[in-house]
């Protein structure tokens, strides 16, 4: 009997790591939607991936043939502002052990998750693959981007060393479904979610956002960046070599348009039905100006973005409802 070989590649062992998070449950999600079989997860209480013995174990136990490397420490402003220590720590012990391990368990793919902080402050144009590491990064997340630049140098590193086959993708601001919604420690649009929504449920008179709201941000469905991933993935690595460098092998995955965080603020009080003020508060960050990507390339492989910015914020409002037990 003939086996298909679409077949075999949904029966190879893949391992998402944060599986619990936003980015991973999505991975997760769009693998199961795909026909996916052999999908290895584990609780973040059964495998510390800071831990080097443990993820060594993990990965010579399971053997995956594919990793997503999508678990991290993340966090907005506030949080990076006041851990900025266990924001570099855990983020490089956490790579470190699973790229490297991935390496000496013969891993044959592995997708590491950076970000757009990764790149220097205040770029008035889209920023393009080739802006790393020519400018000063914006302060409030440094360590975390650093922590995420040597994350992309070491999957180059043990390409250029070993023959391994690691890729890298920097996402946008993400949103969506299994969002963190942490008074504090939240990101943007999680944040303003649950503040108008609480707000409308007291009959709060109005809402205090940080910064003048002048800031541009570009915000990318999960979902999408799932996609986007699932994509990179499929071609083979001779051919994504072509698109690549061995010193500049990231991919930016962006929406391609941004919105400044009044407009945007106005659009999630819209949603949720809070009928009070926005009062923005100028003598706190704004953190950087502007953060656009240039999505070029990854849409030059037959990749775009389905979901526009309204439904997915309306699709993430009823999450967090029903993630909060509100529904």
């Amino acid at each position: 009997m003939m086996t298909d070989k679409n077949d075999n590649k949904k029966n190879k062992a893949i391992y998402i790591s944060g599986h619990e998070g936003m980015v991973g449950s999505s991975i997760h999600r769009v693998l199961i939607r795909r026909g996916y079989k052999n999908i290895i997860t584990v609780r973040r209480s059964d495998l510390d991936l800071e831990d080097q013995q443990q993820v060594k174990n993990f990965l010579g136990l399971h053997k995956p043939e594919e990793v997503y490397l999508c678990a991290a420490l993340v966090g907005g402003i506030y949080a990076n502002n006041t851990f900025p220590a266990d924001f570099i720590y855990k983020n490089l012990m956490i790579q470190s052990n699973v790229i490297h391990f991935s390496m000496l368990h013969s891993v044959k793919k592995l997708l590491f998750f950076g970000s757009s902080c990764i790149y220097p402050a205040n770029l008035d144009r889209p920023i393009r693959e080739e802006d790393l590491l020519k400018g000063k990064l914006e302060e409030t997340n440094e360590p975390y981007a650093i922590a995420k630049i040597a994350g992309i140098k070491m999957c180059e590193s043990y390409n250029r060393q070993f023959g391994t086959d690691f890729r890298s993708v920097m996402p946008t601001n993400l949103y969506g479904p299994g969002d963190n919604y942490h008074p504090e420690n939240s990101h943007v649009i999680p944040g303003l979610i649950k503040r108008f929504h609480e707000s409308k449920i007291k009959s709060t008179k109005e809402v205090s956002i940080w910064g003048s709201g002048s800031a541009l941000r570009e915000f990318l469905y999960v979902d999408d960046l799932a996609e986007a991933s699932l994509k990179l993935m499929d071609i083979e690595k001779k051919e994504f070599n072509t698109f690549i460098s061995p010193n500049q092998s990231h991919i930016n995955v962006g929406y391609g348009e941004d919105i400044d965080i009044v407009s945007l603020a106005n659009i999630i009080k819209k949603i949720v039905g809070y009928e009070g003020k926005i009062v923005f508060n100028s003598k706190m960050p704004n953190g950087t100006e502007r953060k656009l990507l240039d999505s070029r390339l990854i849409k030059s492989l037959g990749w775009n973005p389905r979901v526009n910015l309204e439904d997915g914020l309306i699709m993430t409002y009823k999450s967090y409802l029903k993630e909060s037990g509100f529904i």
